[in-house]
Formats: structure tokens, C-alpha cells, sequence
């Protein structure tokens, strides 16, 4: 029997209270732990991840701060959601970059083996990570139902989580 996917994006301590913590990302994870501890199907998560070189990369010429430096507290996902991933064993994709292609692939694959009818992204950031994951999850797997939950997603202001989530609407991702 197919089941959602439920994708939880880089909800790691750098973007909920380390460098780019928010007060946004913070005020959405009671609802984010509550929405994975209460799923009924599988789960993945995605973790950002960056080496000690970060700063001479382009992302980090372009945001100049150092953040989820590979095996650092900032990496690491938050202990709430890190305790249930652990106990269910849920599979992390580390990603350099805003969206997966190896994540983006397994999603099509799945669907393409009857696991799952539909994916669902949550996380962080609404405008940065979740969008390129959904739209890449949309191209790799066009029959697929994509939905985001916005609830459940964080962006680096209300105005980019607003328009991220317009900008998912317009390339037919549903919000739940």
C-alpha cells in the first residue's frame, strides 16, 4: 500500500537557535515534532552540510556565514526531531547544496515502485531548501503528488516564506 512521504529539510540546531536561528524556526518546531511523531508512514530527513572551507565556496562568498560544518553542534539535527529519527531509524540525506538530486531520485524511484503516492516537504528554509527540494521532487517524479505543509516550514522572513510558498503553488505544489 503506497504512503506519504514525509521529507523534514535541514531542521538542524545553525538554523533554529545557532547562526541563522530564527525566532520563526523556532516557533514552527513544536508543531514540525508533532506533525513527524504523529506520521504514519515513512520519513526522511535532509541535513545542509559544509566543510571547514566553507567561506571560499560560492554559497559562502554569497552568505558569509559559517554554518552546519560538518560533525558541529550547528550540523547536528535538533535533539527533538534527532531522538524519533534515531528511534525509527529514518535515513539522512547530507546535501552541499540547497536540494538533493540523490533525494530527488529515491523519491522517483519509490513512487515508481508503488511505495509512496505522494511526498510532503517541512523545514527550513522555506524560501532556500524546501523550495529546491520540492521543485526538484516535482521534476524527478511528475506523477507524484508534492505537497508542502506551511505550518511546518520556517523561511528566512514571513515575506520569502510567503513567497516560496506562491512560487510552490505556481509549479503545483499543494499546501496541506
Amino acid at each position: 500500500m503506497a504512503e506519504t512521504l514525509l521529507v523534514v529539510v535541514d531542521v538542524q540546531n545553525d538554523f533554529v537557535t545557532g547562526s541563522l536561528g530564527s525566532a520563526m524556526a523556532q516557533a514552527m518546531l513544536p508543531t514540525l515534532v508533532e506533525k513527524v511523531r504523529g506520521h504514519d508512514g515513512p520519513v526522511v530527513f535532509t541535513r545542509d552540510t559544509h566543510y571547514t572551507d566553507y567561506l571560499s565556496t560560492q554559497e559562502g562568498r554569497l552568505l558569509p556565514v559559517t554554518h552546519c560544518v560538518e560533525g558541529t553542534w550547528g550540523w547536528q539535527i535538533v535533539p527533538e526531531l534527532e531522538e524519533l529519527r534515531k528511534e525509527a531509524g529514518w535515513s539522512v540525506y547530507d546535501k552541499e547544496i540547497f536540494g538533493s538530486v540523490r533525494l530527488a531520485q529515491d523519491i522517483a524511484a519509490m513512487a515508481e515502485r508503488g511505495e509512496i503516492d505522494a511526498v510532503e516537504f517541512t523545514g527550513l528554509c522555506t524560501d532556500i531548501c524546501v523550495v529546491s527540494n520540492a521543485l526538484l521532487a516535482r521534476s524527478f517524479a511528475p506523477q507524484l503528488a508534492v505537497y508542502a505543509d506551511p505550518a511546518c516550514c520556517a523561511g528566512t522572513s514571513q515575506e520569502n516564506h510567503e513567497a516560496a510558498l506562491q512560487t510552490m503553488r505556481s509549479c503545483q505544489v499543494q499546501m496541506r
